[in-house]
């Protein structure tokens, strides 16, 4: 079989043993209606929450574009789906759902890739999917516009993908579902370069948002009504670092926030390393910030952390976390942990479990590893079979489960703080605790969006379940 790719298409042709020759042929011409100025979108978000903020910011431009939003690929005149190359499995999913959309032979639709799928694959993407029409970077939502005209008018491919980040992006204009909690993004990319992680090569070094520009969002935030917001980065310890000369680091802003009259400030994700005193201190003193902690393991043992290159020990690590509950009494921890990771013994994985007991997390994100392309990992051997992964995954489940629910057995009877959200499809009123925890509770409809108090009383799976109070003291659970 020999196989041309050509810039409207492709070409295949077949030889067989008789020497006749079949040819097939794509091209993206054929497939391609004369296109009107679209009038709706539609956009499907995988991944984290720096991917559901970059669609709600991608949303905002478009719905200022005077485009209509959608909510199903049929109404959608462009189509948008923003990616994650974290896991290979979401790379599945979502190569899997744009191939489906080349069967249909309707070329009206605009479709784009954006996200860290669209940095990692790049232009390459067109050629194992030439019904797509453009690909944008993570570092690119900017120029969504000009993409977007560049394809409407010529009907060319267009792809931009540049690997470092310019802070010109509106992040004003994102429309958001939610008009309770919030993301706020405070630093893009990441130095760290875990040997497994594509992070770096997909969103690039660390570039911290201006102080101003995050306070002034989070002022506006609050004259709206928003009462919570979540502070993003790949990794939110290491802002500030990048910019000496603002002499601002990320206890600093935490509290220039905390003057804004936010009720609720929380942050996503730290690195263990860059989680200093001085944040510890914040978490205890500042009444928005929320007592719970993301302080990932990834693994427990030293010889596995110093091949995934994450830069401390097993030792230095416990002693922050002893730091942290000495500091802030109560506080809650949450945790990523990555089983089979390559050469990772039995020995070594009983390491893991003991040491996940010990830290007895609140919450826990636990993956089976899997190589991704273009990271250091991908020279180790991926020596670990997947029954084994898997066998490890679902013994840290367990543990997990067990724990978390001995933790909400100790709740009962205490009184929590609340925001509720919404209500849940049997007319409870659902929300989170301080420290992350869901719970439900009979109520009004003028406490959705509204911070209140509940006793508990039980629980259910992961939710606990509550009677409301009309008063008490703040908790820290």
């Amino acid at each position: 079989m020999i196989g041309t790719f050509l810039a409207n298409g492709f070409s295949i042709e077949i030889r067989n043993s008789m020497r006749y020759t079949f040819s097939l042929k794509y091209n993206r011409n054929y497939f391609m209606k004369e296109r009107k100025e679209p009038k709706t979108f539609f956009v499907r978000t995988y991944g984290c929450q720096m991917n559901e903020l970059d669609s709600e910011i991608m949303i905002g431009q478009l719905v200022n574009r005077g485009l209509k939003r959608v909510h199903t690929e049929e109404e959608g005149d462009i189509l948008i789906y923003n990616t994650c190359s974290i896991r290979d499995l979401a790379e599945r999913k979502v190569m899997g759902k744009l191939g489906i959309l080349g069967r249909n032979k309707t070329r009206a639709k605009i479709i784009g890739v954006t996200g860290c799928m669209a940095m990692a694959k790049k232009d390459s993407l067109f050629k194992k999917l030439p019904h797509l029409d453009f690909v944008l970077g993570t570092n690119n939502i900017s120029n969504l516009g000009a993409v977007l005209d560049e394809v409407i008018h010529t009907g060319k491919q267009t792809a931009i993908t540049d690997k470092k980040f310019e802070e010109d992006l509106d992040y004003l204009v994102a429309k958001r579902d939610s008009n309770i909690s919030a993301h706020v993004s405070i630093i893009r990319g990441c130095d760290k370069y875990c040997t497994y992680c594509v992070v770096p090569y997909t969103r690039g070094r660390e570039v911290s948002r201006p102080y101003n520009d995050i306070v002034e969002e989070v002022k506006q935030l609050v004259s709206k009504g928003y009462k919570e917001i979540t502070l993003l980065g790949q990794n939110v310890n290491s802002y500030g670092k990048d910019e000496k000369e603002w002499g601002v680091l990320f206890h600093d802003l935490l509290r220039m926030i905390d003057k804004t009259g936010i009720k609720r400030v929380r942050f996503l994700t730290s690195h263990p390393v860059d989680i200093t005193k001085e944040l510890m201190e914040a978490v205890r003193d500042l009444p928005s910030l929320c007592e719970f902690v993301h302080f990932p393991m990834q693994a427990g043992s030293n010889r596995i952390l110093r091949k995934m290159h994450r830069i401390y020990t097993l030792e230095e690590y416990f002693e922050k976390v002893e730091m942290l509950r000495k500091i802030v009494p109560g506080v809650s921890l949450g945790t990523d942990m990555i089983v089979g990771f390559p050469t990772e013994t039995d020995e070594e994985f009983e390491e893991t479990y003991a040491n996940m007991e010990k830290a007895n997390y609140s919450t826990a994100f636990l993956y089976t590893y899997s190589p991704r392309k273009g990271t250091p990992a991908m020279r180790f051997k991926d020596d670990i079979s997947d029954q084994v992964k898997d066998a490890r995954l679902q013994r840290l489940m367990a543990l997990h489960k067990r724990q978390s629910a001995e933790q909400r057995t100790q709740m009962i009877g205490s009184t929590v703080e609340v925001l509720f959200e919404k209500r849940n499809d049997r007319g409870q009123l659902k929300g989170r605790t301080r420290c992350w925890r869901k719970i439900i509770a009979e109520g009004p409809e003028s406490l959705v969006g509204e911070i209140g108090h509940v006793e508990v009383v039980s629980f259910h799976n992961e939710t606990l379940i509550g009677n409301l109070v009309e008063s008490a003291a703040k908790s820290l659970v």
